[in-house]
């Protein structure tokens, strides 16, 4: 919901990306969801039909604005594959985010992975504790480099979702792992010449906050605002990642 109460639409952002697979594949990435309603949400699934869709945390604001979250996974998993990984904001849950996710029909991937249609897709799980008071100024704790590492050895096209994108520098970069989806950042809450001004884990004027690196990293905006600041030049937004395979071009 907007702070005046309206639901809101999010933008879709579609991004191309060739792989050698034996067919192509569309998946929509929801991230950041803080509470955001899930009709909209579900309009935006109709309207693209993936294939799957991929969550890279913060789906759950926490123990008490986590309802319209649930909702979204339910509804979405009665119609397409949905994978998710744990944010920050899922480590200030009081119950078991675990439980809930498999209740909703969902795929948890905690440090961990699974395969879809020739596509292997990790979860990375945040650094920060269960139930942590998490300062936005404090740099991110590290996440679990050695099943990051692990999961960075396997065969096939690997696709890592990682709430934060500001592990990607310094632990992501250097490993074989062709394309992260990460959310986190809110775009910077406000932006201005298309930059953000603040994002938690990177500070003031944050390189990593929407939009494509490198050819590998993707952030999205994400679609909630749980926050007292608004959101200035900053519409919500979801992704739409279309991997074609070489050879084999999309319908």
């Amino acid at each position: 919901m907007s702070r005046e109460g309206k639901p809101v639409y999010p933008q879709i952002t579609e991004y191309r990306v060739e792989a050698d697979l034996p067919e192509s594949l569309v998946f929509l990435v929801i991230s950041d969801i803080h509470g955001a309603a899930a009709g909209p949400l579900i309009d935006a699934l109709e309207s693209v039909s993936p294939d799957a869709v991929l969550m890279p945390g913060d789906y759950f604001h926490g123990p008490e604005m986590y309802l319209t979250g649930a909702e979204f996974i339910r509804e979405a998993a009665k119609r397409r594959p949905v994978f998710c990984s744990l944010g920050n904001h899922e480590m200030k849950c009081d119950f078991d985010v675990a439980r809930e996710v498999g209740r909703c029909g969902a795929v948890l991937l905690d440090n961990g992975s699974a395969d879809f249609k020739g596509v292997k897709i990790g979860g990375l799980t945040t650094g920060c504790k269960k139930l942590e008071k998490q300062a936005h100024f404090r740099a991110t704790p590290p996440p679990d480099k050695r099943w990051l590492n692990e999961f960075s050895r396997g065969d096939g096209f690997k696709i890592l979702l990682s709430h934060h994108p500001e592990y990607y520098p310094k632990y992501i970069k250097g490993l074989p792992i062709d394309l992260v989806l990460s959310g986190h950042a809110h775009g910077g809450q406000w932006r201005f010449f298309d930059r953000g001004v603040f994002a938690p884990g990177q500070g003031f004027f944050p390189k990593y906050t929407s939009g494509a690196y490198e050819g590998r990293l993707i952030v999205s905006r994400g679609v909630g605002n749980a926050h007292l600041i608004p959101r200035i030049n900053n519409k919500p937004e979801v992704l739409l990642i279309k991997i074609t395979a070489k050879n084999r071009p999309l319908t």
